[in-house]
């Protein structure tokens, strides 16, 4: 048999999928685009499977079916079948459109071409849910024709929010037939030689053209950075903060991802836009779980803090986060201006008292929070309940339901007692708050999971709000009356942020007192931001200081370990501790988490991904650029770069890599960390590309003219090189000084210009190249799968959720908060189900049965906020 098919033909990939399956052996010949195979077709038709000489099988699709039928790997199904009419009818024709609308962008209904695709790849997505092969399980013809077809949408970055569909295919392609398919049709390109570019204008060309010449005289430097740093008048004033990390436990990968790496990359880009910025973070070290861990340890609760102050300390340094300060919140200015600004918003009238029912041990002799107490779960009847969640059946429990419940200290029994606590008057304080989030909505950057957890929850009013608890590690109420209490740890940590800046300057004031010069960004998990966006505003708002307050809010979704979760105590995924032990440099870690950051929905870290985009983007895309042209560079020109005459081919180049510039920096300005290391990768390839169709090394030995423009090809190459280590810095700043070295340039020639410039100039010589990464084994994965693997019975994330919210805490329960996010967070995603079918005009009985999970989702989301008057207690003096 014989596969015919033009070069870069996407379509090929399924016949040479099916070939490698069924291990039947096929030659692939490649000819010209319009060159006419078939004698008696009247119209190019490419490619084909030439069964027997002169005997032709037009149809990709039923190619594929032969191909895997009459082998017997697989057998006549109708389910299949209808997958295949799917693609070809519905899925082919939009991707061809949008491929090729690229090129045109709009179209005749005026919409962009995406969004003909948008409800094909809704539906696709949905089905693929909990699923490894489109048919049964295992792989068929239906996964070989749709993965061909999605393919080339990978590098357009259409399919970024479709988790269930790369996951799929990234699967799909850790098989041999898969990757040796994709490698013979891209000529090792990858899908980005599918994607049709817009064609450049005369305005882009001659734009890059001018900067490429004339951009070095008026280009800037990098700014040394003196500490402290402070505000300055008339520049742009970014304080960065990151979400403080627990102190009581090892972070973990999805922790890292979502606040302190995250924010590390943004931070460093603005440095490099010489922005006036800085960015503080520390241990959050108060509260009922550092307790906790101190009794598991036998540690008093200081002790607990600064050992694992330390081991955050040490992990954050492994991974190169570049912190203006890292402090933590167990110091003297935390307790210092906790009390001041409780007193500002207690004087102005915005704290309220009240009575909670709580679990109190008399041997003990103190109130029990909700983790120093366990007992029978009244759900499920698990006899190991924790006062605030039931690990069996994951239902949220009010520690006072308990059946038995005992002490954990001291195994009594303990009776209910009403205590007295102080709450912020959020209803109050609920005109304040709206106004300013309707300015910093319509002015700052939010990410769409923080304004939907942020409306959810004054969509329907805010609720008074404890702010004390009975416990002894935490900053002391100096209230009369209160005294024998702590503040809620949720009122004093995002004070922590103050008061970690005050350690790092005495002239904290500055940066917090100081709202009309001061940008004020949080990066953060979906779980805090109510914390961030509701609770922390109000509290500046009703100290009436006139307090910086948050302007841009970054919340990343969830990171998970392959298909289950990460847990410590089974030993499943990989630790902050855990990701120095693997051998693997910390910036092939950055790289990889920063290329699936959850900024849309959940994503996992997988590690055969893992290995692909190591090997891939890394290793064959990034790597073999910036070694072949810097060697190159050393090995034929002395290590001198060379006059560089442009081409129209040339310039055409850099008016490309011009494009990727702006939209990386568009990118960045708007925290899309995932998309601008895409533009990386993007130049890395056009790089490649110029080169390829050059081919400097048989320049080099013609002519004295060929050997000039050897030297001007690889000397552009060299140039965009130095981009490359520009633009890497904030994602790898390693490699970024790696490649740095190699080129022989200063840190001050580091900064993001606006366009592409030449910075490297004749004559300028390179340091020794030398490779960037290294090749990682199959054999090295597998091992590290089994060692993080975890015990068996860890919990699949894929598994239905439960009903946390029925049975939400009352008062001062530290876990409501993190279950209503996630419950709007499935509200949202059911409305997204209902919204799809009702678009495909699905059967009536299908949509109901979507509705009522939807109704359902909303009940709970109204129980979980306390709304529902049903379930409200009357009694004076309780709080839902």
């Amino acid at each position: 048999m014989k596969i015919i098919s033009d070069r870069g033909n996407f379509q090929s990939i399924k016949l040479l999928i099916a070939a490698k399956t069924s291990c039947i052996d096929v030659k692939f010949t490649v000819v010209k685009p319009n060159e006419l195979i078939v004698p008696y077709l009247t119209e190019h038709k490419l490619p084909i499977l030439e069964v027997k000489p002169d005997k032709y099988l037009f149809s990709v699709n039923a190619a594929v079916r032969l191909l895997l039928t009459s082998t017997g790997i697989e057998s006549n199904s109708m389910e299949i079948d209808e997958w295949l009419e799917w693609e070809s009818s519905q899925l082919l024709p939009c991707v061809l459109s949008v491929l090729f609308g690229m090129v045109e962008l709009n179209t005749k209904n005026g919409k962009h071409p995406e969004s003909v695709l948008q409800p094909i790849l809704n539906h696709l997505n949905l089905y693929l849910h909990n699923r490894k092969y489109i048919v049964g399980d295992k792989l068929s013809s239906a996964d070989v024709a749709i993965f061909g077809t999605v393919y080339p949408l990978m590098m357009a970055l259409l399919l970024k929010d479709f988790s269930n569909i790369t996951s799929w295919s990234q699967r799909l392609l850790t098989t041999s037939s898969f990757q040796d398919a994709v490698f013979l049709v891209t000529n090792n390109e990858g899908p980005s030689c599918f994607k049709v570019t817009k064609a450049l204008t005369e305005e882009e060309i001659d734009a890059a053209f001018k900067s490429w010449k004339t951009g070095d005289s008026h280009s800037t430097r990098l700014k040394d950075r003196n500490h402290p740093i402070l505000p300055k008048e008339g520049e742009r004033n970014l304080l960065i903060a990151s979400a403080l990390p627990y102190v009581n436990n090892v972070p973990h990968l999805g922790n890292i991802i979502g606040c302190v790496l995250s924010a590390d990359v943004f931070s460093r880009y603005c440095r490099q836009r010489n922005y006036n910025c800085v960015y503080i973070c520390g241990t959050d070290e108060y509260g009922t779980a550092t307790e906790n861990k101190a009794m598991e340890e036998g540690l008093t609760p200081q002790q607990v803090c600064d050992k694992y102050n330390k081991l955050h300390t040490q992990i954050y340094d492994w991974f190169n986060i570049s912190f203006d300060y890292f402090g933590r919140t167990t110091t003297k200015e935390q307790t210092k201006i906790v009390q001041d600004i409780f007193w500002k918003v207690y004087n102005e009238g915005y704290v309220m008292r009240d009575s909670v029912d709580q679990l109190h041990c008399e041997k003990c002799q103190r109130f029990l929070a909700d983790r120093f107490v366990n007992g029978i779960c009244p759900m499920c009847s698990y006899d190991d309940a924790r006062g605030d969640q039931c690990d069996r059946c994951g239902k949220l429990i009010n520690a006072v339901e308990l059946i038995h419940p005992k002490c954990k200290t001291c195994k009594s029994t303990p009776t209910v007692k009403s205590t007295e606590h102080l709450f912020l008057d959020l209803p109050k304080l609920e005109p304040q708050l709206r106004n300013h989030l309707d300015k910093v909505f319509e002015s700052g950057i939010w990410t769409h999971n923080a304004k939907v957890i942020t409306n959810s929850w004054i969509r329907d009013g805010l609720k008074p709000r404890c702010i004390t608890r009975d416990l002894k590690w935490g900053i002391p109420v100096p209230l009369e009356g209160y005294t024998d209490k702590v503040f809620y740890v949720w009122f004093d940590a995002p004070i922590g942020y103050i008061s970690i800046t005050a350690n790092y300057t005495q002239d904290w004031q500055q940066w917090w007192k100081n709202p009309q010069n001061v940008e004020l960004y949080n990066f953060l998990g979906k779980d805090n931001v109510p914390f961030h966006s509701v609770i922390f505003p109000c509290t500046l708002l009703g100290a009436n200081d006139n307090f910086t307050l948050v302007h841009h809010m970054v919340a990343t979704e969830y990171l998970n370990y392959e298909d289950t979760k990460f847990s410590k105590s089974r030993g499943t995924g990989v630790f902050g501790n855990n990701a120095k032990d693997t051998g693997i440099p910390a910036d092939i870690f950055r790289f990889y988490l920063l290329f699936v950051r959850p900024e849309s929905q959940d994503t996992a870290f997988s590690w055969d991904d893992f290995l692909l985009k190591n090997n891939s983007e890394l290793l064959n895309n990034l790597g073999n650029f910036v070694n072949r042209g810097l060697a190159f560079v050393s090995s034929s020109f002395g290590g001198v770069i060379q006059e560089i005459h442009l081409t129209e081919n040339d310039i055409q180049t850099v008016a490309l890599i011009n494009r990727e510039l702006q939209t990386y920096i568009n990118n960045m300005e708007n925290t899309r960390l995932r998309d601008s290391i895409r533009n990386i990768l993007n130049i890395s390839r056009l790089g490649n590309q110029m080169m390829q169709s050059n081919k400097p090394w048989v320049l080099v030995k013609g002519t004295a003219e060929e050997i000039a423009r050897a030297g001007s090809v690889v000397s552009l190459a060299a140039n965009i090189c130095c981009l490359l280590s520009v633009l890497l810095h904030p994602y790898m700043p390693t490699t970024s000084d790696t490649i740095r070295y190699q080129l022989n340039i200063r840190t001050d020639d580091m900064v993001i210009h606006q366009h592409f410039i030449s910075t490297l100039k004749p004559g300028h010589e390179i340091g020794k190249p030398s490779p960037l990464f290294q090749k990682i084994e199959v054999s090295t994965i597998a091992d590290l799968k089994e060692k993080y693997k975890g015990k068996q019975s860890a919990e699949k994330v894929t598994q239905p959720k439960t009903d946390k919210s029925i049975a939400m805490t009352v008062g001062i329960s530290e876990a409501s908060d993190s279950e209503i996010v996630s419950l709007t967070d499935e509200a949202t995603k059911q409305g997204d189900v209902v919204r799809v079918l009702k678009s495909q005009k699905a059967e009536k009985s299908k949509i109901d049965v979507e509705v009522a999970k939807l109704i359902d989702l909303k009940k709970r989301l109204s129980l979980a906020q306390g709304i529902d008057p049903t379930t409200a207690n009357k009694k004076k003096g309780k709080k839902k």
